[in-house]
């Protein structure tokens, strides 16, 4: 299995702005924007070493095919590696549900999506 490192946790939102500013407010600091201006559908924030991410729902639906929660408890794991997909090929074998196989997003990051026991989407992401 390879290494796998920096946990975070991503928040699904219809409202990507509004959620960033509540963070923001809590004293977070954003340290990560796709796109630079306009509408984002991707921001991370960073409190004491702990980091977050929001994310559009309606991008994670267009982009990555998935069917994500914006309302509620939801949430998503993201563990970076530097290989995708030999640690997308050893969860899967293991037994943990397939949702998207390796692909490149924003041309910098190759990405796959499975889940944990509990059906919470674990997403592997490697910089290109």
């Amino acid at each position: 299995m390879p290494v796998l490192r920096s946990p975070q946790v991503i928040l699904f939102s219809e409202n990507v702005e509004r959620a960033v500013r509540f963070y923001l407010g809590l004293g977070f600091a954003e340290t990560f924007r796709v796109p630079a201006e306009g509408d984002p559908i991707h921001v991370d924030l960073v409190l004491d070493g702990y980091r977050i991410g929001i994310a559009s729902a309606a991008s994670t639906r267009d982009d990555h095919g998935l069917d994500p929660i914006a309302e509620g408890q939801r949430v998503a794991v993201v563990l970076w590696t530097d290989d995708v997909p030999a640690a997308y090929a050893a969860l899967t074998a293991s037994g943990a549900p397939a949702l998207a196989a390796p692909h490149e997003w924003l041309g910098r990051l190759l990405i796959a999506w499975t889940t944990d026991p509990d059906g919470n989407p674990v997403q592997l992401v490697q910089n290109r």
